[in-house]
């Protein structure tokens, strides 16, 4: 049994173990501010990435496209960074353009998250976007999961056109988010955690009148 807001849940004993585990990952994870060694290592990266291909995916496009950025690599995502502020600010500094490169040292390892965009289908572009949308929050969890952390992040290069084409993609597909990803020794520190019930409404509104309007020719 479990007991959540008051309400009793009852469920066998196996199945209250992953349910007890799963939930506890959901509540617990936090962006953290630092990221440090170690990554994930293969084992572990395949497992967030295999759960990352387990969101929601309407008409099964399969839009998905996640790009490993490890070790050597991030400096030369850095400049990638530092090109993409150099060509879209009038004047920047060399400090400016440093601080830029070291961004891609926040953490151990980097995965851009993107949509391989399917125009003109029967899917709506935006919702090949949330599917991965949807990925990256899961990969979030899987990490925080495994015993390590990740942050999201974007920026103006998440939406520049020379940085997809850059990291393999065309100008029509989206960047959804660099997923920072290592370990966090510091905690979730003292930010207070939302009320989830400041965020939800019932319809219709207590109280008013439950007048639904019906579709136009029906009665």
């Amino acid at each position: 049994m479990i007991l959540r807001d008051n309400s009793l849940i009852i469920l066998p004993q196996k199945k209250v173990l992953i349910f007890m585990q799963a939930i506890e990952a959901l509540l617990r994870r936090y962006s953290p501010r630092a990221l440090k060694e170690p990554a994930p290592d293969d084992a572990a990266l395949a497992l967030i990435l295999e759960s990352a291909t387990r969101a929601p995916d309407h008409g099964r496009l399969r839009p998905w496209r996640f790009v490993v950025i490890k070790s050597e690599a991030r400096a030369q995502f850095g400049e990638l960074l530092a090109g993409h502020l150099r060509r879209t600010k009038a004047s920047v500094s060399d400090e400016a353009l440093e601080r830029e490169r070291l961004k891609a040292f926040r953490a151990p390892l980097i995965v851009a998250v993107a949509a391989i965009v399917t125009p003109d289908g029967k899917i709506p572009e935006i919702e090949q976007v949330l599917s991965a949308g949807s990925a990256a929050q899961n990969m979030l969890h899987a990490a925080f999961a495994l015993g390590f952390n990740a942050v999201w992040k974007t920026g103006g290069a998440a939406y520049d056109d020379q940085v997809k084409v850059a990291l393999g993609l065309e100008s029509k597909d989206a960047i959804v988010g660099f997923l920072y990803v290592g370990t966090d020794d510091a905690g979730p520190g003292s930010l207070p955690r939302p009320d989830w019930r400041n965020f939800v409404q019932d319809w219709p509104p207590t109280g008013a009148a439950a007048a639904v309007t019906s579709p136009a020719g029906t009665r």
